[in-house]
């Protein structure tokens, strides 16, 4: 039993290098609730159990690569060694713990690569929280997991109500493996039909264009309306894009989503679009006032990850998630303005479908060999530079959530930074609240707490002009 990664999976495994591991992470804070234990530390093996017991409902968390020969295409097969105590790790800040100690930490556990021999995900306990409190550090690789599909994995871990119910154990029994010589053979045979399916997809596409041409035209102008955005030209040399290294440095940034909502409500647009505007602000002050740098000419240029979730067939277990290219206007002074032509930008790209159209590009390269992929990759991260940064927003519940009996009180994410990028910013909207996680390298960006200050300034300087 085996499965194939997606060409998007893959190209993520691809693009990670010494200094750039390509995981995803995350920082929640519990309460205490009912874990606490005699001694003021956390029921540890309360957790375990519990986590251990949900995993029967995300089995790819049971599941490690291994490569098929010559080709080197990675695939899914379950881990017989699977050991539960190796990616549920247990560690303490010094008591009273804080939370700089806590960001710290957190930015020490995203350095380390993950080991591609085990399943590719850790989930770190860390006690001495003030009040008693803990957080969960968690960091999967994204050839597992998209930011939406994040989400999903909460849904199976966290509750709306509080429970003391640790869930069932099942009894995991790992399927057996292919050999090198089944894998070989499958890949072989997979060769030998792609000619008949390839034949057999154009006449289907013929056949279903006759009576869908209007779809076919809006799906080529998506396609050609997104390799024109930006994808295959350079963005601007910043001081904030250097070659960095492997160490990882994170802030945490609370903010009230009433407030962000606000400013949508009084000019239009998006919750994201005050968003990528506040953060079009913070670079803005961040390299004219910690920088000494000239903003006025630049093409400075953000990633923004869009779901596709729920409108192309990709299996429950894939990354469906695809990018658009935003155009920051961090040459304009004024916060009213810049959101204005923030929102001109991504109304643009929502206009001409373009989540839709680097969605098919990325389809349309998915016949790339393995390792030409790998070597394309890595080629690409170290010369090419089509965005400077990446931002990512990811909706969540409204609502109070539980692990077991603790309520989850802040939820940071942070996203993987490219080998030219020296900081990336992610946030996650919860129970009113917009939690920012900012990552950054550790020598390119030594002031991070500086850009968390420029990012707050730029979202009560939005809030201001409304109000």
């Amino acid at each position: 039993m085996y499965e194939r990664l997606s060409f998007l999976d893959n190209t993520f495994l691809a693009m990670e290098g010494p200094t750039n591991p390509m995981h995803v992470g995350a920082t929640l804070v519990f309460s205490r609730g009912d874990l606490g234990t005699a001694d003021g530390g956390i029921d540890i093996d309360a957790i375990r159990s519990f986590i251990g017991n949900r995993l029967q409902y995300v089995h790819r968390y049971r599941q490690r690569l291994e490569w098929i020969p010559i080709e080197r295409h990675p695939v899914w097969v379950d881990d017989a060694a699977f050991d539960l105590t190796y990616h549920i790790r247990h560690t303490a800040l010094p008591r009273p713990g804080t939370e700089e100690q806590l960001r710290v930490l957190a930015g020490s556990i995203l350095s380390r690569s993950l080991d591609r021999s085990r399943p590719l995900w850790e989930v770190w306990v860390v006690e001495g929280l003030p009040d008693g409190g803990f957080a969960l550090v968690s960091k999967v690789h994204h050839c597992m997991v998209d930011g939406v599909g994040g989400v999903d994995l909460m849904k199976v871990l966290l509750a709306p109500m509080p429970t003391d119910d640790l869930g069932t154990p099942d009894e995991y029994e790992p399927r057996s493996a292919p050999t090198r010589s089944q894998l070989l053979a499958d890949e072989v045979a997979r060769r030998m039909k792609a000619p008949r399916e390839a034949v057999h997809s154009v006449r289907k596409l013929v056949e279903e264009s006759k009576a869908m041409s209007e779809e076919l035209r809006q799906r080529l102008l998506s396609m050609t309306a997104s390799a024109r955005s930006g994808w295959f030209s350079r963005a601007s040399a910043t001081p904030i894009n250097q070659r960095i290294g492997p160490n990882r440095r994170v802030d945490f940034l609370h903010t009230d989503l009433e407030q962000v909502k606000a400013v949508k409500n009084a000019l239009g647009g998006t919750v994201n679009d005050v968003v990528i505007t506040a953060v079009a602000g913070a670079v803005r002050a961040f390299l004219i006032e910690d920088r000494a740098s000239e903003v006025v000419g630049l093409d400075f240029r953000a990633m923004v990850p869009v779901s596709t979730r729920g409108e192309w067939p990709l299996t429950e277990s894939s990354n469906a998630v695809t990018m658009w290219l935003v155009d920051l206007p961090i040459d304009e002074p004024d916060p009213v303005q810049r959101y204005h032509r923030v929102r001109e930008r991504t109304d643009h790209l929502k206009e001409t479908d373009q989540a839709t159209g680097a969605a098919l590009l990325t389809q349309s390269a998915s016949f790339t060999p393995s390792t030409f992929l790998s070597m394309a990759a890595r080629v690409a991260a170290a010369t090419a530079r089509p965005f400077n940064m990446t931002v990512t927003n990811v909706p969540g519940p409204q609502i109070p959530l539980y692990l077991l009996s603790a309520r989850l009180r802040r939820i940071f994410p942070t996203v993987p930074l490219w080998v030219n990028h020296g900081i990336g910013v992610a946030l996650f909207s919860y129970d009113g609240a917009l939690d920012w996680g900012i990552v950054a390298d550790w020598d390119t960006i030594p002031d991070i707490d500086r850009f968390t200050a420029r990012l707050r300034a730029a979202i009560g300087e939005l809030h201001d002009a409304v109000s």
